[in-house]
Parts: structure tokens; sequence; C-alpha cells
């Protein structure tokens, strides 16, 4: 079975992923780029069972343009997100794909919110992004 390791800049906050992701997404929403600094986030969602705790985390909670909560869990030292759960996907754990810091890390197969997507970022990938 596959392990993943996911951590924090700083270190002090790991997670340990078991298996494939059940997605694998990039989101262009405005609260996703707040969030990396960057135009979209690549994101990889996983059952809760298939990540053991990550260690001692800080949260923020803010509720998305359509109503839903979603609960950001970061380290409190470095500032990282390290994992994040929403209200529209009970009992799965999203991580920032660039907390596994793996190069060979799959590519996306869905983005979301397109109509946010800056002119210039274009997606590579071997399929079509599938649009949810």
């Amino acid at each position: 079975m596959k392990r993943r390791e996911a951590q924090c800049a700083c270190g002090a906050v790991k997670a340990i992923c078991r298996g494939e992701p059940a997605r694998i997404s990039i989101c262009r929403c405005l609260n996703c780029k707040r969030r990396t600094g960057s135009a979209f986030s690549y994101n990889a969602t996983f059952g809760a069972d298939q990540v053991s705790p990550p260690g001692e985390t800080s949260f923020y909670e803010r509720t998305s343009e359509e109503g839903h909560w979603a609960r950001f869990h970061f380290c409190p030292a470095s500032g990282t997100t390290i994992w994040y759960e929403i209200e529209l996907r009970p009992n799965m754990v999203t991580i920032p794909v660039g907390a596994f810091a793996d190069p060979q890390f799959p590519e996306p197969a869905f983005a979301v919110y397109s109509e946010r997507k800056h002119e210039w970022v274009e997606a590579r990938t071997a399929e079509p992004l599938e649009e949810q």
C-alpha cells in the first residue's frame, strides 16, 4: 500500500496517508487563492481513515460562497495548512499537495471554480480536467 507523508514548513506537524487519494483536484476559488498565495490550489482528498492524526494543529473555520463550512488545520508554529475538511465531503480529509513535497505526485483530474481561472494559466494534464 502506498504511503505518503505530508508536513508543514517547519516539520512539527505531519500527516501519514495510506493508499491512493479518492480525488486530486485544483481549485480556483478566491479563498483558495488567498490561502495559497497562488492562482489555484492543488489538493489530494483521502478518506479520513487513510490519514493518521497529524499531531496538534490550530484551525480556523470559514463559510464558502455557497454557505457550507470548511475547517482548515494548520501548524501553530509555521502557519502552514496541513489539512482541511469541508461540510460537503464528510469523513474526508484534504491535504494540499505541496505539503507532500513530491514532484512525482499524480496530476489533478478535477477542477472547480473555472470561471475564476486566470487567463494565463493553462493546466497540462494527460486527460482534460473534469469540471465539478
